[in-house]
């Protein structure tokens, strides 16, 4: 694809966050199987529930562009799961794993978060509102995904993480 519009590269970055969004599918549910801690697991297992919905909000805006969904990899979401994919595979304190899961997860989220701002500007500037209001109630829920883990990261987990892997 050649970017001679701003709208070829707000479609190349849809496609490549829409690649990170299913990849993140699988990465989620190994999170959530991996984590001891209910409240985290419950929180990956929430978050997998809202990728499912951002998937369909990126087909919905795909459909309303006429653009095809699939077309790219998103090479960083690969490296991300595969950096959590190593951390699942270390032996670890189970507390300890909980803190390492979550600094994993928040990578992903800090990721998503500036692909999705990316495109949120992107799509004001082309005056295409409604797709920019579907992108924004995505992005909103990215941030508050990443504050959840923060404050079960400050709150129980690095705690217990530090009383465990002393």
């Amino acid at each position: 694809m050649q970017l001679e519009s701003l709208k070829k590269l707000f479609i190349m970055e849809l496609q490549d966050v829409y690649s990170a969004e299913n990849q993140l599918l699988e990465g989620l549910q190994l999170m959530a199987d991996a984590a001891s801690n209910q409240e985290l697991k419950q929180a990956f297992q929430q978050h997998l529930q809202e990728t499912q919905g951002q998937i369909g909000r990126l087909e919905q805006i795909f459909s309303q562009l006429g653009e095809e969904a699939g077309g790219e990899t998103c090479e960083a979401m690969q490296g991300l799961l595969a950096e959590a994919k190593e951390v699942l595979e270390m032996q670890a304190d189970p507390d300890v794993l909980d803190a390492a899961l979550i600094g994993c997860a928040q990578k992903n989220e800090h990721y998503e978060i500036a692909s999705y701002g990316t495109l949120v500007t992107y799509a004001n500037m082309m005056d295409e509102t409604d797709i920019a209001d579907l992108l924004q109630a995505t992005l909103d829920e990215e941030y508050a995904t990443d504050d959840k883990l923060t404050a079960l990261a400050e709150s129980t987990v690095n705690i217990r993480a530090q009383k465990g892997g002393s």
